[in-house]
C-alpha cells in the first residue's frame, strides 16, 4: 500500500501518490500518468516498482486543471475529460512540475539520490520533453503520444531513454511511428522496441487492449534498463 505526500512549487502545491519498497535505501522512479490521472492503474504500476526495490512517485499532473482527477472505469464521458484535459494541459508548465518531481524525489527519505523518470501515453510524451529539457539519470517512455511532433527534439536527450511503441497504435499512426525512429535514430542514449499486433496501451492492466505478453516483455525491459542505470 502507498500513501499521497504534497509537492511544494513555485505556484502551488500538488498531491503525489508513493509506494514504498521495503529495503532502507533505493532510486526513485517518477511514474507519469495518462489522461486519467493518478488511478488505480497508475497505483498498480507504482507498486509494481516497489516490489522490485524502487521508489515510485507518481505526481498529478493535471492538478491546475482538476486536482486528484482518478478515472479506471474507462467509460465514453471518462474518456472524454480525459481528452480534454489532456488537450488543454500545458506541456511546458508540465515539464516544470515534473523537474520539481524528480527534484523532490531526490531527496525523499530513502531515496539513493538516483532517479528515473517513466511515464505512459500523455505521460510518455512528458518522458520524451523532460528526459530533452531536463534530463533524468534514466527515461522510459510507453507509446508517447504526440512524441512527433517534437521529433527536433531528439537530439537534446542525453538521458538514457527507451521508448515503447505498439505497432498498431490508433493514436500514434504508422507514419507517426516512422518518424519518431528516424528522430531518434542518430541519438545512441535512446533504444525503440516495437510490439507487433499491439494497440495504444497495451500496458494498461485494466485496458481493453491489455496484452499480457507484450506488458510482460515490455516491462521486464524496463525493469531491467532501471535497474542497470538507477543502482
Amino acid at each position: 500500500m502507498g500513501d499521497y505526500i504534497s509537492i511544494n512549487v513555485a505556484d502551488g502545491e500538488f498531491r503525489a501518490y508513493v509506494a514504498r519498497p521495503s529495503v532502507a535505501s533505493a532510486p526513485a522512479v517518477v511514474v507519469l500518468h495518462e489522461i486519467f490521472g493518478v488511478n488505480s492503474d497508475m497505483r498498480e504500476s507504482c507498486q509494481e516498482l516497489a516490489d522490485r526495490g524502487f521508489i515510485a512517485v507518481c505526481p498529478d499532473l493535471f492538478w491546475r486543471q482538476e486536482p486528484g482527477l482518478d478515472l479506471s472505469h474507462w467509460t465514453e464521458s471518462e474518456w472524454q475529460k480525459g481528452l480534454a484535459l489532456y488537450t488543454a494541459y500545458d506541456r511546458d508548465k508540465g515539464v516544470g512540475d515534473i523537474a520539481d518531481t524528480l527534484a523532490f524525489a531526490a531527496k525523499i527519505p530513502g531515496s539513493s539520490g538516483k532517479v528515473g523518470v517513466m511515464g505512459y501515453c500523455l505521460g510518455g510524451l512528458m518522458t520524451f520533453l523532460t528526459a530533452g529539457r531536463r534530463g533524468a539519470d534514466a527515461a522510459v517512455a510507453y507509446y508517447p503520444g504526440s512524441a512527433q511532433d517534437y521529433a527536433d527534439e531528439a537530439d537534446k536527450v542525453h538521458s538514457p531513454l527507451m521508448i515503447h511503441l505498439a505497432e498498431e497504435d490508433e493514436f500514434i499512426s504508422k507514419e507517426a511511428q516512422a518518424t519518431i525512429r528516424a528522430a531518434i535514430a542518430g541519438n545512441p542514449r535512446v533504444e525503440l522496441f516495437s510490439y507487433p499486433g499491439c494497440s495504444h496501451a497495451f500496458a494498461r492492466h485494466t485496458g481493453v487492449h491489455y496484452d499480457a505478453d507484450a506488458a510482460a516483455l515490455a516491462n521486464g525491459r524496463t525493469w531491467d534498463f532501471l535497474g542497470r542505470h538507477l543502482r
